[in-house]
């Protein structure tokens, strides 16, 4: 799993005023949590911020005042206007066994069904999957290349990477080929 490493200033708790300050120099303050650790006030830089990788499930290692911190991304929280960035949580994991977290799916090939004229809908964009920290896979792909018109993929058919363990239904539909709507149909009322 792909690991972004980031420097943190250590704050404390402050008035309005101070951090409304802070944000105008560019940094956004931040809360690490986590079970067995204490609770940190720190600041990220918004550059920081910006570098981190989108659409894709990532580990951040917190450096602050030499102490390294292995964290996830819990939320980002947004000013009303929903384009900057106003609060940072991160959730420390340095001393957790297992972890169950969102892992992105990522399709690969064409279905056969496609190629027949049907149309290839994926429903699901994520599974959840339990697994050691050092075993959480970045994405799972899955080939879509086998399915035919009319054909489902559910969650059960999916083989999940050696040591994790996928938590959602099997019975999920994850994607479908769509069959061809014939000219002369009329949607029913």
């Amino acid at each position: 799993m792909k690991k972004v490493q980031v420097k943190l200033i250590p704050r404390s708790p402050g008035r309005k005023s101070e951090i409304k300050r802070l944000r105008r120099e560019g940094y956004i303050p931040v809360e690490i949590y986590g079970k067995g650790v204490e609770n940190l006030h720190a600041l990220m830089s918004l550059k920081d911020l910006s570098s981190f990788p989108q659409g894709e499930t990532f580990l951040i290692e917190a450096q602050i005042e030499g102490e390294k911190r292995l964290c996830l991304l819990k939320e980002v929280q947004v000013g009303w206007l929903g384009d900057n960035p106003i609060h940072i949580d991160l959730q420390d994991i340095t001393y957790t066994q297992e972890l169950e977290m969102e892992v992105p799916i990522e399709f690969v090939g064409t279905p056969v069904g496609v190629g027949l004229g049907g149309t290839f809908e994926p429903l699901m964009h994520s599974l959840t999957i339990k697994a050691k920290v050092d075993r959480l896979p970045e994405k799972i792909v899955v080939d879509v290349s086998s399915l035919g018109l009319g054909d489902a993929l559910h969650v059960r058919d999916i083989v999940p990477p050696e040591g994790c363990i996928i938590m959602d239904s099997p019975e999920e539909t994850v994607a479908v080929v769509l069959e061809p709507e014939s000219e002369g149909e009329t949607p029913s009322e």
